[in-house]
C-alpha cells in the first residue's frame, strides 16, 4: 500500500482550469463511490476548495493508482488527458503526507497562515467517514494533519492577524476606490466567505451593505452576527436590483454556472456610475464575458495574488518555526504507519514463539514430575517467558525503527522465510 496524492492548486493552475474540477459537496460522495470503485484505490478523501482540487488515496499498485484518478480528473472536468496533466501534481508516500500537514497549517494557501483551511480539511475527513471512503491509514493522516494544523495555530504566530481570500478581496477594492463609507456595496452569499467580507468590509468604514441570497433564513443569520451595522437584506430574484443601485458588488455563492454576465448586467449598469465586481467563487459567479464591457471592471480569485503577495515577506519567519512542528509530525505518522506494517510478521512470529515455548514447557514439566512441576510451575513458565521476550525484543524494535521501506520489507520477508511464517493464514 502506498498514500498518493494528486491534485492541482492556484500554485499550478489557473482558475478557468480550476472551476472545471471542484466538486460541490452535493456531489462528494458520488465522486468517492466512483473513485473507490476502481481496482487499485483502497482508500480516498478529496479536499475541495476555490483554489485546490486535491485527492489523497492509499492505493495498492502505485503507477496504477495514480493513473486512475488522472482519468477521473479528465472525465470530472471533462478535460483531455494531454492538456489536464500539465496542471497536475503527484506527491507519493512521505511527500504526499508532508503535503496534507502543510495544507492543513496553512502553509499551501494563496494566503499563507489562513485560518479557514484547517476547517475544510476536517470537512473532508468528516464526509470521508461518513461517505466510506476514509479507511483506516487515511483516517490517522487527517487525524495527525488537523493536529499538525492546530499546533501550528496555537505554537507560532502564523495565524495572528492573517488575512483570508476574503479580506484580501477587500483590501484590492480598497486600491480600487477612494473609500467605503460613500459607495453601496452588494455581497451575493451568505456563506463563510460572505461573513468574512462583512467583517472586513465593516472594518474598512463600509456603511451600506446588501446581502443578496437564495435563503432569507442564512442571510438573517448572518447579519444578526452584525447587529450594529443594519445590514440591508434581498433575496436573489431581486439580485439584478440590487446590482443595478451598487458601485461594488462582491459574490460568493456555490453556484456551478456564472450568475452575473453581460446579458443580465447590460441593462442595469449606467455609464456614470460603473460598477466593480470582486468574485472569490470556483466555479466562477462572473462569467469571462463581462470583461468586454466598457462600464464593468471585474476581479477573481487569481487576481488577489498581488494584494497577498505583500503579506508573504513578513509570514516567512513564521512559516519556518511551523515547518518544524510539520515535521515531528511527520515524522508522528511515520512511526505509526511503519509499526502498522510490521505488526501482522511480528504477531506471527510471537504466536510461533509462544507455541514452541508451550510445547517445550508442557515436555519439561512432564519429566519434572508431578509434585515439582506443581510446585515450581509458575517460576519456570516466566523463566521461559522472559526468555523468549529478551530474544525478541531486540528485533522487534530495530524492525520498527527501520525507515527506509525497501529495506523494512527486505527484513520482514527475510523473517517470514527464516521462521517459515504464515503471514497470509493468520491474517487473510
Amino acid at each position: 500500500m502506498n498514500i498518493a496524492v494528486v491534485g492541482l492548486s492556484h500554485k499550478t493552475a489557473p482558475v478557468e482550469v480550476r472551476e472545471k474540477l471542484s466538486i460541490q459537496e452535493v456531489k462528494l460522495e458520488e465522486a468517492l463511490a466512483h473513485l473507490r470503485g476502481y481496482p487499485h484505490i483502497e482508500e480516498v478523501a478529496i479536499i475541495s476548495t476555490c483554489n485546490r482540487l486535491e485527492i489523497y488515496a492509499v492505493v495498492s499498485d502505485t503507477e496504477k493508482g495514480v493513473v486512475e484518478i488522472t482519468q477521473f480528473l479528465s472525465e470530472t472536468g471533462h478535460i483531455s488527458l494531454n492538456y489536464l496533466r500539465r496542471y497536475l501534481f503527484t506527491l507519493l508516500h512521505q511527500d504526499a503526507v508532508r503535503h496534507l500537514m502543510r495544507v492543513s497549517a496553512g502553509l499551501e494557501s494563496l494566503v499563507l497562515g489562513e485560518g479557514q483551511i484547517l476547517a475544510q480539511v476536517k470537512t473532508t475527513h468528516k464526509l470521508g467517514q461518513k461517505y466510506k471512503g476514509i479507511g483506516r491509514l487515511l483516517d490517522r493522516l487527517f487525524k495527525q494533519a488537523i493536529t499538525a494544523g492546530k499546533r501550528v495555530r496555537s505554537e507560532t504566530n502564523i495565524g495572528t492577524g492573517a488575512v483570508s481570500i476574503s479580506s484580501a478581496a477587500v483590501e484590492l477594492a480598497q486600491t480600487k476606490v477612494d473609500g467605503f463609507a460613500t459607495r453601496n456595496i452588494s455581497i451575493i452569499g451568505a456563506g463563510k466567505m460572505a461573513r468574512l467580507l462583512v467583517q472586513h468590509l465593516l472594518a474598512k468604514g463600509a456603511t451600506s451593505i446588501t446581502i443578496v441570497n437564495r435563503s432569507q433564513r442564512r442571510a438573517e443569520e448572518l447579519a444578526s452576527q452584525f447587529p450594529q451595522a443594519k445590514l440591508h437584506l434581498a433575496p436573489l430574484k431581486d439580485m439584478m436590483t440590487v446590482v443595478a443601485t451598487c458601485h461594488l458588488v462582491f459574490t460568493s455563492t456555490g453556484a456551478t454556472e456564472p450568475i452575473l454576465h453581460r446579458e443580465n448586467l447590460s441593462g442595469v449598469v449606467s455609464v456614470e456610475q460603473g460598477l466593480m465586481l470582486f468574485d472569490i467563487s470556483v466555479p466562477r459567479n462572473v462569467a469571462t464575458d463581462v470583461k468586454d464591457m466598457d462600464t464593468v471592471q471585474a476581479y477573481n480569485v487569481d487576481d488577489l495574488k498581488a494584494v497577498v503577495a505583500q503579506n508573504h515577506a513578513s509570514r516567512r519567519q513564521m512559516a519556518q518555526e511551523a515547518e518544524g512542528l510539520l515535521e515531528e509530525e511527520v515524522e508522528a505518522f511515520e512511526l505509526w504507519w511503519r509499526s502498522l506494517e510490521t505488526v501482522p510478521t511480528i504477531s506471527c512470529l510471537r504466536t510461533k514463539v509462544e507455541s514452541i515455548r508451550e510445547q517445550e514447557l508442557e515436555k519439561a514439566l512432564s519429566r519434572l514430575g508431578t509434585e515439582f512441576a506443581e510446585k515450581h510451575q509458575e517460576v519456570i513458565e516466566a523463566l521461559t517467558r522472559g526468555i523468549v521476550n529478551k530474544i525478541l525484543h531486540e528485533p522487534m524494535v530495530q524492525l520498527r525503527a527501520q525507515q527506509d521501506i525497501e529495506a523494512r520489507q527486505r527484513c520482514l520477508q527475510s523473517l517470514q522465510m527464516l521462521f517459515d511464517l504464515d503471514i497470509e493464514e493468520q491474517f487473510g
